[in-house]
């Protein structure tokens, strides 16, 4: 079991899998060939999931870094006698740039060892465990490497490096001089297309050089925000686009399973699919720190895949597959301790088939965002939207499970019925590009019913906010929403009564903000949420409130780590991150709550384009 703390995990990524790898230098997650596969390296889950560690053998201090604007990890180890450097990589495809970043990625992990000065001897162990584990693989030397047979994948580790195996372990100690290099490449293939090409070490050097060109030219060619925060915003971009599977677009919501929301817990989930909750939260995120490309590509992703439903079912699922994929039937994997004894460790997510109203409006509120794309999409794809918005004008007054996937009884969440409104307000604004103005008389009378809905019943005398649900006295952080999505202008009395009321009353003692507070269904305590705290940020700075803003935008960002990566949470007693990492969520959060403060400092002047800002 690994009882590593989660802020000290690098991500590696080739826009279709990644790996985490510790401040030590040891790969302790690596999913091939996509995000959601089975692992072949899970030690951060548990032991016996597999490592691959490279490090000296006498005592050594580190220290790590992103070389450039890329996702390409240099780690520093410096013993008493000598220094040398780990470079790690996922490999890009060869030669690409720019927006076709992630195609043709030959799913192999690079890693780039040289002495700096001095002689050191390493200790380089290498356990694949296919399967989360539950393979112990036959190892081969062959010529050019070894070879891994395990599950339905074939593994080859290219390496000059002479090894010993047993019972599954490569172990070798090399002694390395000023100077020297060796080059490691772990390719996969499926078992039945024969062995992978093993890769001499010019090639294996080449193609980290080529993957640091592609992460950069990427970097030069989307990312230009000129604002606050400018290094994080651009290292949040970059994870977003860490976390897209190119093949369709799709991005995960974290690239780990079971990381959980507070040690020694039950609350671990599969994060390893697309929320349509997300979606115009990221699009916007993108549109700052990123490129209207990649966003139009996710939206894609989305329109299509939830138009696909079938005919009989008039819902919405919630989350999908990166592939499309509809059914992700959640079970446990026992023979995992999960990270400092989390269990259980799931794969799937039993919230898939949910109940969340709020999906709609987040759907249309996302084609509000990119209108463009519309008139170029099938007019099935357009026709489904419409629908999509009288689904929610329909629905609105039922009870469901609402953002945060409650496992207990559906309630009438606010955010609900707000998205609901969102969903025909922007049908509204969208009418003439859906072909559905014959539709705009009946969505405006819905969205005037539930605008008095959400006035008179979401707001609780007592509580002197907004709350959570319909009759309840509970706060909830995503009513902040009504006035990031326009329902109700931010400095409105009660919507400033209510941003009052969570930041004093919904916070910890370092002022980072819990989702909610109160029986969920659930046993067990949560931290409080990053993103929460940046949608407090995004509201105080609707509200012209900057400097509260930029208060509480640094007390958030404070936790990203010194890569910039960020979790889901921060642990109950503020000391450390948990959750699934790095979690895209927390990353739009801060980009959005940047962009919404440097706009309100700019007297709503800042614009995508302008100089100095994103493009």
């Amino acid at each position: 079991m690994s009882n590593e703390p989660i802020a000290n995990y690098a991500m590696l990524s080739d826009c279709s899998s990644a790996a985490l790898v510790s401040r030590a230098g040891s790969v302790e997650w690596l999913c091939f060939p996509r995000f959601d596969s089975p692992s072949v390296f899970g030690r951060i889950l548990g032991e016996a999931a597999g490592s691959w560690s490279i490090r000296p053998v006498a005592p050594y201090s580190s220290t790590r870094r992103y070389l450039g604007p890329t996702m390409v990890l240099e780690t520093t180890h410096t013993t008493s006698a000598g220094i040398v450097t780990v470079t790690d990589a996922l490999a890009l495809g060869d030669g690409i740039r720019g927006h076709e970043l992630g195609a043709g990625a030959p799913g192999t992990l690079l890693r780039h060892v040289v002495c700096c000065s001095g002689e050191i001897e390493l200790e380089v162990v290498f356990a694949p465990r296919p399967d989360y584990g539950r393979d112990v693989p036959e190892l081969a030397r062959v010529e050019g490497g070894v070879t891994v047979r395990g599950g339905t994948r074939i593994l080859a580790l290219s390496t000059t490096v002479p090894f010993e195996l047993v019972d599954g372990t490569a172990r070798a100690n090399p002694v390395l001089r000023s100077g020297d290099v060796l080059e490691f490449g772990l390719h996969h293939e499926d078992s039945g297309a024969g062995l992978p090409a093993f890769w001499n070490p010019q090639e294996i050097a080449r193609r980290l050089e080529d993957t640091l060109e592609g992460w950069a030219s990427w970097s030069r060619l989307h990312q230009s925000y000129g604002g606050p925060w400018q290094d994080l915003v651009a290292t949040s971009g970059r994870i977003l686009q860490a976390l897209t599977y190119f093949p369709t677009g799709a991005i995960v919501a974290a690239a780990t399973t079971s990381l959980p929301e507070v040690a020694g817990g039950t609350r671990n989930w599969d994060y390893r699919y697309t929320w349509i909750r997300d979606a115009s939260m990221t699009l916007q995120a993108l549109w700052v720190a990123a490129c209207p490309d990649e966003a139009g590509k996710f939206f894609q992703f989305l329109a299509t895949v939830s138009a696909s439903r079938p005919d009989s079912d008039a819902t919405l699922q919630i989350m999908y597959g990166i592939g499309g994929e509809r059914d992700l039937s959640e079970r446990e994997l026992a023979h995992l301790p999960g990270w400092r004894n989390s269990a259980p460790v799931r794969v799937g997510n039993g919230a898939w088939n949910q109940r969340q109203l709020d999906v709609y409006g987040e759907l249309l509120d996302a084609a509000a965002t990119l209108p463009e794309y519309l008139t170029a999409m099938e007019p099935g794809t357009r026709k489904f939207l419409a629908g999509a918005a009288d689904t929610a004008a329909s629905l609105w007054q039922s009870t469901d499970q609402g953002i945060w996937e409650v496992r207990g009884a559906p309630r009438h969440y606010l955010h609900s019925k707000l998205m609901c409104w969102v969903a025909v307000d922007r049908a509204i604004g969208l009418a003439a590009v859906l072909d559905a103005e014959d539709r705009v008389p009946q969505w405006i009378q819905a969205r005037a019913r539930l605008a008095d809905s959400i006035r008179v019943n979401g707001w609780n005398d007592h509580a002197h906010a907004y709350t959570q649900a319909y009759g309840s006295e509970e706060l909830d952080a995503s009513v902040l929403m009504l006035a990031i999505v326009g329902f109700v202008p931010a400095d409105d009395p009660r919507m400033l009564a209510t941003i009052n009321a969570i930041d004093e009353r919904l916070t910890d003692s370092r002022g980072l903000v819990y989702r909610y507070q109160g029986d969920d269904g659930l046993s067990g305590e949560e931290g409080t949420f990053l993103i929460c705290t940046f949608w407090l940020a995004h509201a105080l700075a609707l509200a012209g409130q900057t400097g509260r803003a930029r208060a509480v935008f640094e007390r958030a960002s404070g936790f990203a780590t010194d890569l910039g990566l960020m979790a889901e949470e921060v642990s109950p007693d503020g000391s450390e991150l948990l959750g699934n990492f790095p979690q895209a969520f927390s990353h739009i959060g801060l980009i959005n709550a940047a962009w919404a403060i440097h706009t309100a400092e700019n007297k709503g002047r800042a614009r995508i384009g302008d100089p100095g800002d994103a493009t």
